[in-house]
């Protein structure tokens, strides 16, 4: 934790700001991964690599130089959440057809045609676990969508089946953190791990027909 500055309550999170990656935010983003890159060198490319090209990516920081170069060519690839300056948590965020996984899913293959931005995975500072910040990150993920007139949010959060899991095994983010920020369930093929949605759309036939196509 920051020295001399409390994480409770609405004052941490009406203090947190959230930011793109990009060359300028590098640093952060490096800090808060750590040596280990958050969790065994992946440095958030799991769902951006086919597996055999992941694993060959965990040694000698190859997965690190592959986000590096992400970033550097301008693309869209998550957002940091920083408290006094200092990254706490990482939300991932790009279009769905950026993750190389997501294409040969079969619990979470496409509900339909229209242009969706995948929330893959979140990683926060292991100080700064369990005081709301992914539904923060949530949160700010709309607002960033908002912004860039992106229409829909997907993610495949998990639904626990006991009260406690490890950390590590939470690291596609909780349903019930994504239903208190306003996402939906349209897709139950796994039912561990739904498919669920945040609509910006103004349209309401449109949201009509995206709910339809995840129930009917």
């Amino acid at each position: 934790m920051l020295p001399g500055h409390s994480t409770n309550g609405n004052d941490f999170v009406g203090n947190l700001k959230f930011e793109p990656l990009t060359r300028r935010s590098w640093g952060k983003f490096v800090e808060l991964f750590g040596d280990r890159g958050a969790c065994a060198d992946c440095w958030c490319m799991y769902y951006r690599l086919a597996r055999s090209e992941f694993k060959r990516g965990q040694a000698g920081f190859l997965n690190k130089g592959r986000m590096k170069r992400l970033v550097w060519s301008g693309k869209p690839v998550g957002l940091l959440a920083v408290y006094l300056k200092e990254a706490v948590g990482w939300l991932a965020l790009a279009p769905r057809e950026d993750f190389v996984k997501l294409k040969s899913s079969r619990a979470h293959k496409p509900v339909d045609n229209l242009p969706v931005w995948s929330i893959t995975c979140f990683f926060i500072r292991r100080d700064f676990r369990r005081k709301g910040l992914s539904e923060a990150l949530l949160n700010g993920a709309i607002a960033y969508a908002r912004k860039k007139r992106i229409k829909v949010l997907e993610a495949y959060p998990v639904i626990l089946a006991k009260k406690k899991w490890p950390d590590s095994f939470l690291w596609v983010g909780l349903y019930k953190s994504f239903e208190r920020a306003g996402f939906e369930v349209v897709d139950r093929t796994s039912k561990s791990r739904p498919t669920v949605r945040y609509s910006l759309m103004k349209n309401p036939r449109a949201k009509r027909q995206q709910r339809a196509a995840g129930t009917g």
